[in-house]
């Protein structure tokens, strides 16, 4: 575990100006313009199965966070239940919560597990992650009650 906290730590420093500066609320991962999931229907990715672009004129406001959608349907769906449909640690890299850092997460690196929305940061992260789903969010999980209220940057010195 100590070897891939290195290897991320180094991934931190060319990701953490980016990190800091999408970072509109420590725990949610958000544009600076408080655009959520980079535009991404998050409803889609349960009805569709793929990381689908929300129109601008679709949206709703979430915890200070505006969701983009594909359709009025998927409004009125995450509406009625947001919870269920919000990204995991916020939307940050699943993979980097169990390292301990908060990275944006990459929309098009997802996954559903157990009817809960994962992001990670790259390919090689999310093949890394998938590897271990289980033991990765149980330590994103644990990490997650000390790290979510901390700027992104705060956790890479």
């Amino acid at each position: 575990m100590n070897a891939l906290k290195t290897v991320f730590a180094g991934v931190a420093l060319s990701v953490s100006l980016a990190a800091s500066a999408f970072a509109a609320g420590v725990d949610l991962n958000a544009s600076s313009t408080g655009l959520a999931l980079q535009g991404y229907d998050p409803v889609a990715y349960f009805t569709e199965g793929a990381p689908t672009k929300g129109s601008w004129k679709i949206t709703a406001v979430h915890e200070d966070a505006t969701y983009r959608f594909a359709s009025e349907e998927h409004k009125a769906t995450f509406e009625a239940n947001p919870e269920a449909y919000l990204p995991q640690y916020g939307g940050y890299c699943a993979f980097g919560a169990a390292m301990g850092f908060k990275f944006d997460g990459d929309p098009t690196y997802w996954k559903i597990v157990d009817d809960e929305l994962f992001l990670n940061i790259s390919a090689d992260i999310q093949e890394r992650w998938v590897s271990d789903i289980p033991g990765f969010v149980a330590q994103a999980d644990e990490n997650w009650v000390t790290i979510a209220d901390k700027e992104p940057a705060a956790l890479q010195q």
